[in-house]
């Protein structure tokens, strides 16, 4: 039995994990809509979450991790039609480009990667059973979940039936019965992808697509749902609601963990705001690995403030790293190590644990280095050797003895002239570069960090 301890969002506090079976830990995500490639705020529950599962793969003999592809949808409908291009071929382009982005941040595949649109009889075969048992209702060609027959309804997010609608932000359609009912099937145009139902041709709502493929892989009850503190309301409230109803469950899954926003200049990324970077143009800055690291570095429910300094400063702690552990062979990682982790996935701390092993590696303490390497397997960290690790691609830009001598010399000559303004911007420029300076009475001597 381990120690893992998750914040538990239906329960709104960190609860002790408990499994529904003893070796057993069943997971689903929340994955992709497929109309563009993913930004650096949709990458955040990509690497959190995959941290999670090997946490849990420590612990348990068997986790099944089973996160969803979403490629019906009215936001690819409409990117199709501004990109002419087919939806099939928007579709299978951007699948592509997102495994080639989770590649690049060392993500590994979940066990089981479902499309919606190969599960449209497993969602049709739940919206019947909800109209038999009267949670939900036929109307202009739609069918409704009808949200006054689930009491419990509003649990998760915990806001009164005015706020919900309110957060909703949708409109009230006048064949609603209540302006809280939400749509499970609704009506295609012959240009719109369509399939045929008992409810008329037409295509699956968003919320039912993610209930049918939980179930199918993992059952009507499971252990851990997972995704976005913006997906608690309404995607997530809504699953609950529709599984529930559908299976007669007191739950869907036990434990609900959503990871917080990536913000910039404290503003919530997104494509709405104009002010997200996506991970392919990330990555022509940065390595995947110095990405990934930065992801981790606030705790998985509080915000994190993404910049290309942040991402930098990364990379240099990942250099620390790789030069004391990128070639040691793992041993095991120390308790302590893995009771930080099992404290509701703290990786600053586990973080903070690494860098204080490189101290002890360097005070003389050899052995840590294949205590580091274990633990770094658990973070997804250190994938390639340090040969590999310095001599990539990354670093071809790094600057040369040349360049930084040339920078001190600037340097000298402003603190000469009093322009300590321009001899400041210059030490830090170069310790962004990884350069640390040392003034002595013979001059200025550096160091790589």
């Amino acid at each position: 039995m381990s120690g893992l301890r998750l914040f538990n969002t239906l329960a709104k506090e960190k609860e002790p994990f408990t499994p529904l079976s003893i070796n057993h830990v069943g997971i689903y995500a929340c994955g992709p809509t497929v109309y563009d490639r993913i930004h650096v705020g949709n990458a955040r529950p990509l690497v959190l979450f995959d941290i999670l599962v090997k946490l849990l793969r420590y612990h348990y003999k068997d986790v099944t991790y089973v996160r969803n592809i979403t490629d019906v949808d009215d936001k690819i409908n409409k990117r199709a039609m501004e990109l002419g291009m087919s939806i099939n071929s928007l579709c299978e382009t951007t699948i592509n480009d997102f495994h080639d982005d989770c590649v690049a941040l060392n993500v590994s595949s979940p066990d089981v990667e479902p499309r919606a649109t190969e599960h449209i009889s497993e969602m049709i075969e739940i919206i019947e059973t909800l109209l038999a048992r009267e949670h939900a209702y036929e109307t202009s060609g739609h069918v409704l979940f009808s949200v006054l027959t689930m009491p419990e309804y509003g649990k998760l997010s915990g806001r009164s039936m005015h706020e919900m609608i309110a957060g909703a932000r949708v409109d009230i359609a006048p064949y609603k019965k209540d302006p809280a009912d939400f749509v499970l099937w609704k009506p295609s145009t012959p240009e719109q992808p369509g399939w045929d139902s008992p409810f008329g041709r037409g295509r699956p709502g968003w919320h039912i697509e993610c209930s049918a493929m939980a179930k199918k892989y993992l059952g009507e009850e499971f252990d851990i749902h997972a995704g976005g503190l913006d997906l608690i309301f309404p995607h997530h409230e809504n699953e609950i609601a529709q599984s529930c109803c559908a299976h007669n469950t007191q739950y869907m899954a036990r434990y609900w963990i959503h990871n917080g926003y990536v913000t910039v200049n404290g503003e919530k990324m997104s494509k709405s705001a104009g002010n997200f970077t996506t991970v392919s143009d990330a990555l022509t800055k940065h390595r995947g690995e110095a990405i990934r690291y930065a992801l981790m570095a606030a705790h998985y429910r509080a915000p994190l403030d993404y910049s290309d300094v942040q991402v930098s400063e990364s990379k240099l702690a990942l250099d620390r790293l790789y030069r004391v552990a990128g070639d040691a062979s793992p041993s095991l990682p120390p308790s302590e190590f893995i009771e930080i982790l099992d404290d509701d996935l703290n990786t600053p701390k586990a973080l903070a644990f690494l860098h204080q092993k490189v101290k002890d590696f360097n005070k003389g303490e050899k052995q840590v280095a294949g205590e580091i390497k274990a633990c770094t397997e658990l973070l997804g960290l250190l994938k390639y050797s340090s040969k590999e690790w310095f001599q990539s691609e990354a670093y071809k830009n790094e600057l040369s003895s040349l360049e930084i001598e040339q920078q001190i010399e600037e340097r000298r000559i402003a603190r000469i002239n009093k322009d300590f303004l321009k001899a400041d911007d210059i030490r830090q420029k170069l310790a962004s570069s990884g350069i640390e300076l040392f003034d002595n009475s013979d001059g200025t001597s550096w160091r790589r960090k």
